[in-house]
């Protein structure tokens, strides 16, 4: 037996499942999970040893490469002077203050330690402004998992066969509505049934918790004017786009104006960090500004601000960042299609900035029915051979591959390679 799979037997003695987190049981893929015990740049090695070529990055933080110098040296400077204080320090207020003058339409930040937390927060400020009880998420997007949010989620919930959580009370979820992703009549359909009612719109500006599904020309745009017809919010996760799609993110990269947005684990280098964000008339709605209260012990770390300042600051400087990820997942997306093809398989290769996501099925997928009629078992034999071959892939159909500033051409060709060897004996 492996180490990971002694790792997995001993887990599965004091951890549910195994796992502290879903997906990295393997059961969507049939696998044994690999325990992970170092990286760097590009590459994770396992416990046995066994270097990777790394296309989850933690998640999406990673986006200059695991370990990487100044974050490391930023949060070892940081460390000495003490873990945690539950008290304001100067490094909070300098990553709120580098983040309004990135990020296009916030003015005021409010630190929290996950997306989850995020989202959770951000929805309850937007029913704090408005008066209002009701909010529209699109099937398929995944917000985290706080109660309202489990409702015909994606990810991992997906890939569990469970979409909506048992837990979770009917009280709580009636309020959530449901809408199709890349369809504005769903969505127009729902404010006319429930008029004055809505207080906001929640969408993951690319869906990356279906694979990766980008928005139609014109969705985004059409979510912006039903709100303001209707007096409602629109509020992007941006816990996967923020800061990876463009300094600015969603919003600057597809010129589109959101009243609140959500990030998460790459403000903070990789850390546990999340935020809301948003004008400074929504903003003060929040204690102790306003009534509707949110707090946190461990909100605004000191460790996780230094990793976070320290990424952030490096990604304001060095806009090719952008440039060069995006070209390298043209290439990796570009290189898929072509293996693909020749292997004679019915694959998609979904692309948007430097996410990409392989879907097997052979129509294009453009919403949550699209992603769903994937061949999850042929995803899951790709997924095992890829990993065989020394690439390491999202255990699970509806998750993105994240490239990184630390990725080579080298890289990128390798994977390609063992993607058309792969496609070739799933598609024989």
């Amino acid at each position: 037996m492996d180490t990971s799979s002694s790792l997995f037997a001993r887990a599965k003695q004091v951890l549910p499942g195994g796992v502290n987190s879903p997906v990295r049981a393997y059961r969507a893929v049939g696998l044994t999970p690999r325990f992970i015990a170092r990286a760097d740049g590009a590459y994770i090695w396992d416990v046995d040893d066994h270097k990777y070529i790394d296309y989850v990055c933690s998640w999406g933080p990673m986006i200059l490469g695991h370990n990487h110098p100044v974050i490391r040296q930023a949060v070892e400077k940081a460390i000495v002077d003490g873990l945690s204080f539950g008290a304001p320090t100067e490094r909070e207020v300098e990553i709120a203050e580098l983040m309004t003058r990135m990020v296009p339409n916030i003015e005021m930040v409010r630190m929290v330690n996950s997306g989850t937390e995020a989202v959770m927060s951000a929805l309850r400020l937007a029913r704090g402004a408005t008066g209002r009880d009701k909010i529209i998420k699109f099937e398929g997007c995944y917000h985290g998992h706080s109660d309202c949010m489990l409702v015909k989620a994606g990810s991992s919930a997906m890939d569990g066969g469970c979409p909506n959580s048992a837990g979770v009370p009917v009280g709580t979820a009636k309020d959530t509505l449901t809408a199709q992703y890349n369809d504005l009549e769903s969505v127009q359909r729902l404010f006319d049934e429930n008029p004055n009612e809505i207080a906001c719109i929640i969408v993951e500006p690319v869906a990356a918790n279906m694979g990766v599904v980008g928005p139609q020309p014109g969705f985004l745009e059409g979510l912006r004017r039903i709100c303001d017809k209707n007096g409602a919010l629109l509020i992007f996760d941006e816990v996967i786009t923020g800061f990876r799609l463009a300094k600015g993110g969603a919003q600057s990269y597809f010129h589109v104006r959101a009243d609140l947005v959500t990030f998460g684990k790459i403000i903070g280098g990789g850390m546990p960090v999340g935020a809301y964000c948003g004008s400074r008339a929504l903003m003060e709605h929040i204690a102790p500004c306003g009534s509707v209260y949110q707090a946190g012990t461990l909100a605004g770390n000191p460790v996780a601000m230094a990793a976070g300042l320290a990424q952030l600051t490096y990604l304001n400087e060095h806009p090719e960042v952008y440039t060069e990820i995006e070209q390298k997942a043209n290439t990796l997306a570009h290189g898929m299609r072509q293996a693909a093809a020749e292997a004679g398989a019915g694959v998609q290769i979904n692309q948007v900035g430097s996410l990409v996501a392989p879907f097997f099925t052979p129509d294009c997928v453009a919403s949550f029915a699209g992603a769903n009629r994937s061949d999850l078992k042929k995803y899951a034999a790709y997924f095992g051979l890829m990993l065989e071959r020394g690439i390491y892939l999202a255990p699970a159909q509806f998750e993105a591959m994240f490239l990184s500033f630390a990725h080579t051409q080298q890289d990128i060709e390798e994977t390609i390679a063992k993607a058309k060897t792969v496609f070739g004996i799933l598609y024989p």
